[in-house]
């Protein structure tokens, strides 16, 4: 299991969350400016980038943000011009200097992926990256919220794949489980998502420990404020 997000960020996966759109991130980055100004110059990192949707919306306003991302698929599927400001990489082994980075954006749940201790780890690193009064948005799922609304299993089809999925928490951690069918080849394959499912609380109190201060929490791309019911947890934390 602790592998799966090298296997699965493939062409499926960006086919699966295609609705996960331009229009999505261009909200998203449009919020996060309103309420984190500092994002609008100086070096940002989209890290978990993917294929650069929230990175492209916000290199309109700060033309110093690159990305970051492990997957070469989604990379190779951002648009030409953002193909100078990317970068191929771990997210745990960061290739920038401490104190060097105005801003962090971690969109749509890139965290959560390993342990308990290298999640932690990740933090205080990402902590150390930032310059002093620098600002990190961690857009994260909103977990009681999840788990009240958590469908056990369904099926679906998008853009020619069938897709059937399960979903169970296992011990702390959200598990998916997909059997995914290509309709025009008949050929099948599994994958798996498996995140660390923290409250609130608990990344704050981790981010604390990376000196990080929570200025405040959104629940929607839109900007409206996190209520119990929100989707999303999306932090804005800053470097003390």
């Amino acid at each position: 299991m602790g592998d799966w997000f090298e296997e699965w960020f493939d062409a499926d996966y960006a086919r699966l969350y295609a609705h996960r759109d331009a229009a999505e991130a261009r909200d998203a980055v449009a919020t996060a400016l309103r309420e984190a100004p500092e994002l609008a110059r100086g070096p940002v990192l989209d890290l978990g980038c993917g294929s650069g949707r929230h990175l492209e919306g916000l290199r309109c306003t700060n033309p110093m943000a690159f990305g970051m991302d492990l997957s070469p698929t989604l990379l190779r599927m951002a648009p030409a011009p953002l193909h100078p400001w990317l970068l191929r990489g771990d997210m745990r082994r960061l290739p920038v200097k401490a104190g060097s980075l105005r801003g962090i954006c971690l969109w749509f749940t890139p965290f959560g992926y390993f342990s308990d201790e290298a999640n932690a780890g990740l933090l205080a690193e990402l902590g150390i990256r930032l310059q002093s009064g620098g600002m990190m948005i961690l857009d994260y799922l909103n977990a009681e919220e999840t788990l009240r609304t958590l469908v056990p299993e369904d099926e679906t089809e998008r853009d020619g794949l069938r897709i059937r999925s399960r979903r169970r928490l296992e011990g702390n951690r959200l598990v998916k489980r997909m059997e995914i069918l290509r309709l025009d080849t008949g050929e099948t394959r599994e994958a798996l998502e498996s995140v660390r499912l923290y409250r609130p609380g608990e990344l704050a109190a981790l981010a604390e420990s990376a000196g990080l201060r929570l200025r405040c929490a959104l629940g929607t791309y839109a900007g409206e404020p996190y209520i119990a019911s929100s989707p999303r947890w999306i932090a804005f934390f800053q470097r003390n």
